[in-house]
């Protein structure tokens, strides 16, 4: 069995990290092949195995720690896993706990990848449209300055998320952004009449560099556009598909 294929960001260098995506696994159907989601109704067993793969390629070794994400803009400190019908409503988690793989799973969604190597504080982040408008970002530096970490040492990486041609809204979508700060235009051009795509990952970008970050690395994978690459709610929502897998990043200390 080879290890599923993952991506990796030059400015986490110095920590164990990766961007995995969909191949890799043993779940069949609409969730093949790596489908971590436990909110998925894919097979438990199947569900467990490729978790399992996924920590074994970037970190073998670590406890996977994951969260009930709910588009938030909480941050939590972790120090050991939680069981699967635990796992704190967040979107946010940091540790300075060796050991440990900090996980986010997403479908379309961003995952930022975070680490302080001179302080030894890693953290991880789901952003999608919620929690980049509320500061997901924000809480998760926050968060891991608490643990000793120094912002102007943090550096993060954007990883496979929607792209802004495949991300279409509609004028109410982009007058919520426009409501919360005018200068949020810049993330929307127009596209069909009523509507606008959006650069979610540009606004990640903008929002990670406003915290003080000066080493930001955007992977550019679009995940609408990659089916056999990549998980997408969008794209399943467009084939009409009932459920849909999510992928998995992961970052540790080492």
């Amino acid at each position: 069995m080879t290890n599923p294929p993952f991506l990796t960001s030059a400015a986490l260098a110095g920590t164990r990290h990766g961007f995995l995506g969909r191949e890799g696994g043993v779940s069949t159907g609409i969730f093949a092949s790596l489908n971590v989601g436990l909110g998925s109704g894919d097979d438990r067993a199947a569900l467990a195995e490729n978790r399992r793969r996924a920590v074994e390629a970037v970190a073998p070794g670590a406890t996977l720690v994951t969260l009930h994400q709910v588009h938030s803009n909480i941050a939590v400190p972790v120090t050991g896993a939680f069981a699967d019908d635990a796992r704190p409503h967040a979107d946010a988690l940091v540790t300075a706990t060796p050991g440990l793989v900090l996980g986010i799973l997403t479908a379309d969604c961003v995952p930022i990848l975070f680490a302080d190597t001179h302080a030894g504080v890693i953290g991880a982040a789901h952003s999608g449209w919620k929690g980049t408008l509320t500061g997901v970002a924000a809480a998760a530096v926050a968060a891991m300055e608490a643990l000793g970490a120094d912002r102007a040492n943090i550096a993060a990486a954007v990883g496979p998320c929607i792209a802004q041609r495949s991300y279409e809204v509609d004028s109410g979508f982009r007058d919520r952004f426009l409501a919360d700060d005018p200068e949020h235009d810049r993330f929307f051009i127009p596209g069909k009449p009523g509507h606008f795509q959006f650069d979610i990952e540009a606004m990640v970008a903008s929002r990670l560099a406003a915290e003080g970050l000066r080493h930001i690395e955007l992977l550019g994978q679009d995940t609408y556009a990659q089916p056999d690459r990549y998980f997408s709610f969008r794209r399943t929502t467009h084939a009409g598909e009932g459920d849909y897998g999510r992928q998995l990043s992961v970052i540790a200390l080492g």
